[in-house]
C-alpha cells in the first residue's frame, strides 16, 4: 500500500497546533509520508523589522510567528500558499479554517485526488434548511464528493501545541479509514477515541460555545461555582435536547466523550467565548462584540 500524503487546510492557531500532532505521527507511522503540507494564506507579517510573506518566514523558521508564536514545528512541515499545489497530491485533507471560507476554498482548489478522505476540525457552520440542520461536514461531503470525518474535543490550541495532555473524539461512519485516521492524530499527549456518531460529535463542538457565553456572563456577574456548575449541567442537557430534535439517533455515550462534557467544561472555564462574554458584562455593554474579540 502506498504511503498517504497529508495536507492541513488552514494555518491559524488551531491549524498550526494540530499540525504539530500530525507531523509527529506522519514521521513515526509507515502508513504516511513524512512530509506534511500546510496550506497557508499568504499574508504579510512584520518579522525582525521587515515586511515578509508569512509562508516564507514559516518555511525558514518553522514557526508561525502570527498565529502560533514561540512554537517550532518539525523540519518536515512545509507551508504552501498556493491552494491548488497544497492539495494536489493529498490523500488526506485536514480542514481547519473558518466555516465561512469553506465553499470558496474548495472552489479555488480544483479537483482532489481520487480516493481522498477529509477530516473536519471546523466548529460551527450550521445551516437550517427545510427543517433540517445541516452540518459543515455535510457541506464538505457535498462539495468534495468523498468521505468526511470530524474531530472535536477539549482542545485549547496553545496547550495542544505545548504538548500538554488532552483527548479528542473522531466521529467517523466508515470502518475503512477509521484505524488510519486514529493513527494520524493519536499520540501519548493527544489521545483519540473513534465513535460512529458524526452529528453528535460535530454538534457538541458547535453548541458548547453557546453555553460558554452563559458561563462568561456568570463570571462577569461574579456568581460563584455553584451557579456556574448548574449552568454547565443545564447547558449540557439542553445541548442533548437540541441535537436529538434534529438527529434522534445520536448516541448517549457521545456526550461523555471528549467532544461532549470535556469540551464543554474546557470552553466554559478557558475558552475565547467565555472570555468575551465576561468582558462584555464587566464593560457593562459599552464595547461591541467585534471590539472585544479584537482586544482579546
Amino acid at each position: 500500500m502506498s504511503k498517504k500524503n497529508v495536507t492541513v487546510v488552514g494555518s491559524g492557531n488551531w491549524g498550526m497546533a494540530i499540525a504539530t500532532i500530525i507531523a509527529g505521527n506522519t514521521a513515526r507511522h509507515p502508513e504516511f509520508t513524512d512530509d506534511l503540507t500546510v496550506w497557508m494564506f499568504d499574508e504579510e507579517v512584520q518579522h525582525k523589522g521587515v515586511k515578509r510573506k508569512l509562508s516564507e518566514v514559516f518555511n525558514e523558521t518553522k514557526e508561525n510567528v502570527k498565529y502560533l508564536p514561540g512554537i517550532t514545528l518539525p523540519p518536515h512541515v512545509k507551508a504552501e500558499p498556493d491552494i491548488k499545489k497544497a492539495v494536489a497530491n493529498a490523500d488526506i485533507l485536514i480542514w481547519v479554517l473558518p466555516h465561512q471560507f469553506v465553499a470558496r476554498t474548495v472552489q479555488n482548489m480544483g479537483p482532489v485526488k481520487q480516493g481522498a478522505v477529509s477530516v473536519s476540525l471546523i466548529k460551527g457552520g450550521l445551516e437550517l434548511e427545510g427543517g433540517k440542520l445541516g452540518l459543515c461536514s455535510d457541506l464538505l461531503r457535498k462539495l468534495l464528493g468523498h468521505e468526511v470525518a470530524v474531530l472535536m474535543g477539549a482542545n485549547v490550541a496553545n496547550e495542544v501545541a505545548a504538548g500538554e495532555f488532552c483527548e479528542a473524539t473522531l466521529g467517523i461512519q466508515s470502518e475503512d479509514h477509521k484505524d488510519m485516521l486514529v493513527k494520524l492524530f493519536d499520540c501519548q499527549t493527544f489521545r483519540v477515541t473513534a465513535v460512529n456518531d458524526i452529528p453528535g460529535v460535530e454538534l457538541c463542538g458547535a453548541l458548547k460555545n453557546v453555553v460558554a457565553l452563559g458561563a462568561g456572563f456568570c463570571d462577569g456577574l461574579d456568581y460563584g461555582g455553584n451557579t456556574k456548575a448548574a449552568l454547565i449541567r443545564i447547558g449540557l442537557q439542553e445541548m442533548k435536547t437540541f441535537i436529538r430534535y434534529f438527529y434522534p439517533n445520536v448516541k448517549d455515550a457521545t456526550f461523555l466523550e471528549s467532544c461532549g462534557v470535556a469540551d464543554l467544561i474546557t470552553t466554559c472555564f478557558g475558552g475565547r467565548n467565555r472570555k468575551c462574554a465576561e468582558a462584555f458584562i464587566r464593560g457593562k455593554g459599552a464595547k461591541g462584540w467585534d471590539t472585544i474579540e479584537k482586544e482579546l
